[in-house]
């Protein structure tokens, strides 16, 4: 468990804002791969501190759970978007939406509030057989989906989908000959749809082929299902995880 304190806010576009986390405890964090993601513990609204778990296992739930929820933090699965140990800091990218617990915190959030982080290691592991890549998310997986791009050496030959919820919340980024990045606005529609049925309609590197998949869980899973059942890539391939369910808040 280690207790950090805000360092700064930004925005990065209408739907995202930046978070840098900094503090000594920042050492103790080792740096694990591309999607490297923490638990974020951060106070409720009204609280005038952070009451962090002590336990740096999973003993920690239990003791958050038996916490007064007057005192209790919220509890997130966030992905660190860069790590400077050297710095003593980090940043976390957070898709805002609505009037969430979280979104309320990062709009309010000032230079030396605190925040707290447990790590939970990575989900990226491309086997050493893959000679291509497929990454296809949401916007809750677009801060993985950027890290990656930016850190895996292997990368080309990939075809990249990503979801966003509005066309203003697209990017201009940067990849290397071989990387093709399709962004889908969804606007409105069903979270994944969109972005499902451009990966069935896709031209996909030649295998063995690794694939990344994260977001909303049917995102996640429908997209699972096409690769093993219709394009015939080994589960064993397929590394595939529900951030958010749709119509469901996150206990905590």
């Amino acid at each position: 468990m280690i207790t950090l304190e805000v360092r700064g806010c930004q925005p990065v576009s209408p739907g995202f804002a930046r978070v840098t986390l900094g503090g000594p405890g920042v050492r103790h964090l080792v740096p694990a791969g591309a999607d490297q993601a923490v638990r974020l513990f951060f106070p409720r609204e009204g609280q005038s501190e952070l009451r962090m778990p002590t336990a740096s296992n999973e003993r920690w739930m239990a003791q958050v759970l038996l916490m007064p929820k007057a005192s209790r933090p919220w509890v997130r699965n966030l992905t660190i978007r860069s790590l400077r140990p050297e710095e003593e800091e980090l940043d976390i990218e957070f898709a805002l939406h609505g009037g969430s617990p979280m979104t309320s915190w990062v709009r309010q959030v000032r230079p030396g509030d605190l925040a707290g982080i447990f790590d939970l290691g990575t989900m990226y592991r491309p086997p050493a057989h893959a000679r291509g890549r497929l990454l296809v998310g949401d916007e809750s997986a677009l801060p993985a989906v950027l890290s990656i791009l930016e850190s895996d050496p292997g990368l080309s030959p990939a075809e990249v989908f990503v979801e966003v919820a509005a066309a203003h919340d697209i990017r201009s980024v940067s990849t290397p000959p071989g990387v093709r990045v399709h962004w889908l606005s969804r606007d409105g529609e069903s979270p994944g749809a969109r972005v499902l049925e451009a990966v069935r309609a896709a031209a996909l590197p030649e295998g063995p082929l690794y694939a990344w998949v994260a977001g909303e869980s049917r995102l996640a899973t429908g997209v699972r299902r096409h690769l093993v059942g219709e394009r015939g890539i080994p589960k064993r391939d397929v590394t595939f995880c529900g951030y958010w369910r749709l119509g469901r808040s996150t206990p905590g």
